[in-house]
């Protein structure tokens, strides 16, 4: 069978039985599942996209549902399940690993386009039909281009606060990241949490349309505000997180039992005034947003990172939105020290550098190293560098 499939790293699903290689991943239980609760809640098909609830470039092992379901391990898809049909939809980088990591209960759409996944929808789902998602796994801009491409042909597109897929990964999902969340030290911060946040509020008294607040959703603009780092997604100095600050008021929602007594410290010791930070449960965030945008007031917010859950909560005339929120912009434009610290970084950085080339001049004619042993010894050196916190992302490494 591996000759009759060509290649034997790759599935072929017009044999019978279809031939998969050892790489792939059995989801005929997880379907199913899925299956029998997308009945339960009387919806038709249902919509996994690969991103957090924060929009995340890179993501936490328990935000991987796209991955976990389908078994593709690629860090861009979407899936959609219907009663009987399963599909997945990536980009050109990761066709060849799809092939690799599907079984053959999904079809490999190979494009990312939207309205290509509308007009599959619109074909696999009868109309007067529901088509589920969860809301806080879309971004205000996709959540809309669903919208559109489904508008007016009949099939309702339907917002399930419960995650479908967190209910069948059950109590095998990743637990929640429970290490510490701490300051930075201030010989690392261009300026201190205060002088931020007077900066935002200056900019919201001088906006022509005067918001009077700003809903923050991006983990790395909380983490830029209040100069506070965590390791909640690997490679990234973030935890999870959202602001919503005031002209008077700054409230921060976050498992506050991870804050390292340092960082409590330094967050509440204005309490009270304007410069006190309350702290909330992340779960809070949305019951919160809701009974604020009650009142006489206007939100500002980046579209880009905002998702769907929270602003829909907000009515249409209480929203001021830009792609960018005032602190994403603000945290983009570096100060004299963060730059002096840009450039010590990347001085340590090519010290790591040069005796990496240095080692590998030596021992490559020895024939003792590959890939993945050169990216284990660069990471070596890197972490032995002072201050290092890891690498920004896996190491990519080739030779030959």
């Amino acid at each position: 069978s591996q000759a009759a499939s060509g290649r034997s790293d790759i599935r072929d699903c017009s044999m019978d039985p279809p031939y998969l290689p050892p790489t792939a991943t059995n989801t005929t239980a997880r379907l199913a599942a899925l299956r029998d609760t997308m009945r339960r809640q009387g919806i038709h098909a249902y919509i996994v996209p690969s991103t957090d609830a924060h929009m995340s470039e890179y993501i936490a092992e328990r935000d991987s549902r796209l991955g976990w379901l389908t078994g593709f391990t690629g860090s861009a898809g979407t899936s959609v399940v219907t009663h009987n049909k399963a599909a997945l939809w990536t980009d050109s980088r990761y066709w060849t690993q799809a092939e690799r990591q599907l079984d053959c209960n999904w079809e490999l759409q190979r494009t990312t386009w939207i309205e290509s996944i509308g007009l599959w929808i619109l074909e696999a789902v009868p109309e007067g039909e529901k088509v589920g998602l969860d809301p806080f796994l879309f971004s205000i801009d996709t959540w809309n281009s669903y919208s559109q491409v489904l508008h007016g042909s009949g099939r309702i597109l339907l917002p399930i606060e419960s995650n479908l897929v967190d209910e069948v990964w059950g109590d095998q999902r990743p637990p929640p990241a429970s290490s510490e969340i701490y300051s930075l030290p201030a010989a690392f911060t261009g300026s201190s949490w205060h002088e931020k946040v007077a900066g935002i509020r200056q900019q919201m008294e001088q906006h022509v349309r005067h918001p009077t607040a700003v809903l923050l959703s991006g983990l790395e603009e909380t983490a830029w505000l209040f100069n506070l780092r965590g390791d909640d997604i690997p490679y990234n100095p973030v935890f999870y997180s959202y602001t919503l600050l005031t002209h008077t008021s700054i409230s921060l929602f976050v498992d506050a039992e991870r804050l390292s007594e340092v960082a409590r410290q330094s967050l509440q010791a204005g309490c009270p005034g304007t410069l006190c930070v309350e702290l909330l449960s992340y779960g809070q965030a949305r019951a919160h947003l809701r009974q604020y945008a009650q009142g006489n007031v206007l939100i500002w917010l980046g579209t880009e990172y905002t998702n769907y859950g929270l602003y829909g909560v907000i009515p249409q005339e209480k929203l001021l939105e830009e792609s960018y929120s005032p602190v994403m912009m603000a945290k983009a434009v570096k100060n004299a020290k963060e730059q002096e610290l840009l450039r010590a970084a990347h001085v340590r950085d090519a010290v790591a550098v040069i005796q990496y080339l240095l080692w590998l001049e030596k021992t490559v004619p020895q024939g003792q190293v590959d890939e993945f042993s050169g990216a284990q010894h660069i990471d070596r050196l890197r972490w032995a560098q002072e201050h290092s916190r890891g690498p920004s992302f896996q190491s990519i490494s080739a030779s030959g």
